[in-house]
């Protein structure tokens, strides 16, 4: 498959540090937005899915959207580069279609979560950890500092040295930083703003190599503001790129 114009196909011959192996070629056309939710719904939901096709549009990708589970199965998940659960929330995979998520990751498959991705599949390990951390709480929506920790990643390329903006911040129940194969991009200055529970460490956008496969998460993204926030839109695309495994 050839990459969308304007895009390079990463291989293991010319991945960048931020790229995961390759262990298929990427279906670099196509990204599956799921975003079910069995618990909280956030109103943020359509605004989010129009950005990222049109975000598809810009950047030479396919976007396809669904609320169904039973999209995820082998053949089915086959046909995309990446899978964004885009505020999901609650329990919305069964056991088949978690084993089918999984054989996707194993085979090179890409993750991106946004927002309450982080609030979803309490009971599912291997989701635990491809996510980077589980929900834990949140104060009420207020602007803060977001301070970037890494420059050459697509999500936070285009970023300065900090992000000041508004959004609902979220707590995690675990800090990524511990986790072995979780590289931060992004943390709040919790003197910023009121609510923060992390003791000053406070990741709100990761990435790793999972299992064979690549993660990217953002807390960010629950206001509909956000989604037409260019600064937002970019970082968003580049999470989504990365989990691709393609870049610009």
């Amino acid at each position: 498959m050839k990459a969308a114009a304007g895009a390079v196909l990463i291989t293991a011959a010319n991945a960048p540090a931020w790229a995961a192996p390759v262990r298929r070629r990427p279906k670099a056309g196509r990204v599956l937005v799921f975003s079910k939710t069995a618990g909280f719904r956030h109103d943020s939901i359509p605004d989010g899915i129009a950005a990222i096709r049109q975000l598809g549009t810009q950047a030479g990708f396919t976007v396809d959207a669904t609320e169904d589970a039973a999209a995820f199965t082998p053949g089915n998940l086959a046909r995309y580069a990446a899978v964004v659960f885009l505020s999901t929330t609650g329990d919305v995979l069964d056991p088949t279609r978690q084993t089918a998520f999984e054989g996707y990751i194993a085979a090179g498959g890409g993750y991106a979560g946004v927002h309450a991705a982080a609030d979803t599949e309490y009971d599912w390990p291997f989701y635990g950890g491809l996510c980077g951390a589980w929900f834990q709480s949140h104060p009420a929506i207020q602007q803060a500092t977001v301070q970037v920790e890494d420059h050459a990643h697509p999500a936070t390329a285009h970023l300065g040295n900090t992000w000041v903006r508004t959004d609902e911040w979220y707590n995690y129940r675990t800090n990524p930083r511990g986790t072995a194969t979780v590289h931060v991009l992004a943390a709040l200055d919790e003197s910023s703003y009121s609510g923060g529970t992390m003791n000053g460490d406070h990741p709100i956008s990761w990435y790793q190599q999972y299992k064979g496969g690549r993660a990217f998460y953002t807390g960010l993204g629950h206001t509909k503001e956000s989604y037409a926030e260019p600064a937002f839109r970019q970082h968003l695309l580049g999470g989504i790129t990365y989990a691709m495994g393609v870049a610009k």
